[in-house]
């Protein structure tokens, strides 16, 4: 596979994992499409032509400094210069893969959050209240990316001449449907069967042997759960804290999520919303995970770092 080929599987794998489902993301597409006709010819010249087939612009490729079919990855859940200089210094490395997302991808953060209004409303929050209050959310991120060095690592992989890339929302989304899968299937009745039921996951596993696994962060193991929801699982970053209490309203009784700012966790116990959070690298790493087997099924060796807790799914 060369590097687009493998672009082109992400988001595809994205689309099939996302709650939405296709027509849905074919919709939002389509709406971008009608935005830039409607555009002048001076807002033409800069608008992100990828956002026209792309509806996960926090996934991106950065460099391809050599376009040839890929044998050799290293994988990472964030992926800075130093990981570039341990590509260069391995020697043998194709390309590089981030989960996080940097230039373009970094700057566009808050295009894909929009996701979460159709997970709320996906577990009963009216699309009205998730949308009202998502909008405030999503401009606070807008505002805070804006600030940030964008193509640092960008630039440096130009330098370097190094292939480079990230899968962030497809393998969120990946993420969320194996986890909502499973919880739907095994309906566990209270918070302490959910966290059995993660610990059967290999990632949160390992991760728990070092002390970044699954909690309990409100309620207790014998709180029955109620609806389950994967409210803060994909769709960029978190979401608006005022969300709790229209998902308490709306009949929520407890969310997994990846990781959980402070306010949010006060939030939430004020709504008497009970929370596992699940750890953020072993979440990411499980969604890249499922991600990075379809490569090595199609003879891609990958190379594990910056967090990515490699467990492959593919038989031998």
């Amino acid at each position: 596979m060369k590097i687009k080929e493998i672009f082109k599987l992400a988001i595809e794998m994205g689309i099939e994992a996302d709650f939405r489902g296709r027509e849905g993301v074919m919709r939002v597409l389509e709406r971008k499409k009608k935005k830039y006709e409607r555009l002048s010819p001076k807002e033409k010249e800069i608008f992100d032509l990828e956002a026209l087939e792309n509806p996960y612009l926090d996934t991106r490729i950065y460099n391809i400094a050599e376009d040839k079919e890929i044998k050799k990855v290293l994988a990472g859940i964030h992926i800075e210069v130093e990981e570039l200089l341990l590509a260069k210094e391995l020697g043998d490395i194709d390309l590089v893969i981030a989960h996080h997302p940097m230039g373009k991808g970094l700057a566009n953060l808050a295009d894909v959050m929009e996701l979460q209004c159709d997970i709320l409303n996906y577990y009963g929050v009216p699309i009205n209240i998730a949308e009202g209050l998502m909008k405030e959310r999503i401009d606070e991120v807008a505002r805070g990316v804006h600030a940030l060095i964008h193509q640092k690592t960008v630039d440096a992989a130009k330098l370097l001449k190094i292939n480079l890339m990230n899968v962030h929302t497809p393998a969120d989304n990946l993420v969320a449907k194996f986890l909502k899968d499973l919880i739907e299937k095994e309906k566990p009745e209270r918070l302490g069967d959910l966290l059995d039921l993660l610990f059967e996951i290999p990632e949160y596993k390992e991760a728990a042997k070092i002390g970044a696994g699954p909690k309990i962060t409100v309620g207790s193991p014998e709180n029955r759960c109620g609806k389950i929801a994967l409210t803060e699982v994909t769709g960029g970053t978190e979401g608006s804290p005022k969300l709790y209490e229209k998902m308490a309203i709306a009949g929520i009784g407890t969310i997994v999520s990846m990781h959980q700012s402070e306010e949010h966790w006060k939030k939430a116990k004020e709504s008497h919303i009970n929370v596992i959070v699940a750890g953020h690298c072993p979440s990411d790493s499980l969604g890249m995970n499922l991600f990075l087997d379809e490569l090595e099924k199609r003879g891609i060796e990958i190379v594990p770092c910056s967090g990515l807790i490699r467990i492959s799914r593919v038989k031998k």
